[in-house]
């Protein structure tokens, strides 16, 4: 951050600096990588990375073939190139400080429920900030949006020095704890129109995620088909469903269920 703190004070005030807040951490410098390339020739500067650095990584002796022999670096570590994701949305003020004009998002290959879900917590919470400075202060509900979508333990990368745990060691999955369950296509005579994305059921309670504004509660009371004849779940992928609710919800506004 002191570095970036210095380039501000040696550049034109016209020039933006732009700087990553948020997602997975290339382990290559500059992100200038070519395992995935060369393992599964899918280029990795073309937002095709196979993830090669989140692979599991045992050592064979070069005249010992097919004996694998395991890389420990700690107790629980094999997974020697895979670090944590990043995310800085708890110091943006200090960020902003530092003379960075432009927060950017890590995204490719992500979901458009991820995409939503940490622009929108990066959106408000860059609001809030320019909205009063000197009192600005995240609140709970933003951070834990950032939790919500799947994700790797986070850390904060190299912005206040070396990182003392930059790197996962426990697996090379996600942590993953709620699903969409439905998108709204749109609301009439207290209905909403939905399509399926992952199974609920009535009585299930689900979330709802709108631009600007904390996640809601919302109790599914029933689940009709595009009939109206009620259904036991919503099981079927892509299925046009009708929900009761009192109030109107946006089209493209999401219904997460937490698994």
């Amino acid at each position: 951050l002191e570095e970036i703190r210095q380039i501000r004070k040696n550049t034109p005030p016209e020039l933006e600096i732009e700087a990553f807040v948020h997602g997975a951490m290339c382990m290559s410098f500059s992100g200038r990588c070519v395992l995935s390339n060369y393992l599964a020739g899918r280029d990795a500067n073309r937002g095709e990375c196979a993830q090669p650095c989140r692979w599991s990584y045992h050592l064979v002796e070069e005249k010992r073939p097919g004996e694998f022999f395991p890389i420990f670096e700690e107790e629980d570590g094999t997974y020697i190139l895979n670090a944590k994701d990043l995310c800085m949305i708890e110091y943006l003020d200090q960020l902003a400080d530092a003379g960075i004009t432009s927060f950017k998002i890590e995204g490719r290959a992500k979901s458009f429920y991820y995409v939503a879900t940490v622009t929108n917590a990066y959106r408000c919470a860059v609001d809030l900030l320019a909205k009063d400075p000197s009192h600005y202060r995240l609140p709970d509900w933003i951070l834990e949006e950032t939790k919500k979508v799947s994700h790797r333990q986070y850390c904060t990368g190299f912005y206040f020095g070396r990182p003392q745990s930059g790197q996962y060691y426990e697996s090379g999955g996600y942590i993953r704890s709620y699903d969409v369950a439905a998108v709204v296509e749109g609301w009439s005579d207290g209905v909403l129109h939905c399509t399926q994305r992952n199974r609920f059921f009535p009585g299930d309670t689900l979330e709802i995620l709108s631009p600007g504004e904390p996640p809601v509660s919302f109790p599914v009371a029933a689940i009709l088909d595009e009939n109206g004849q009620p259904l036991e779940s919503a099981k079927h992928p892509m299925q046009h469903l009708r929900i009761p609710c009192a109030g109107p919800l946006l089209q493209g506004t999401i219904l997460r269920r937490k698994g």
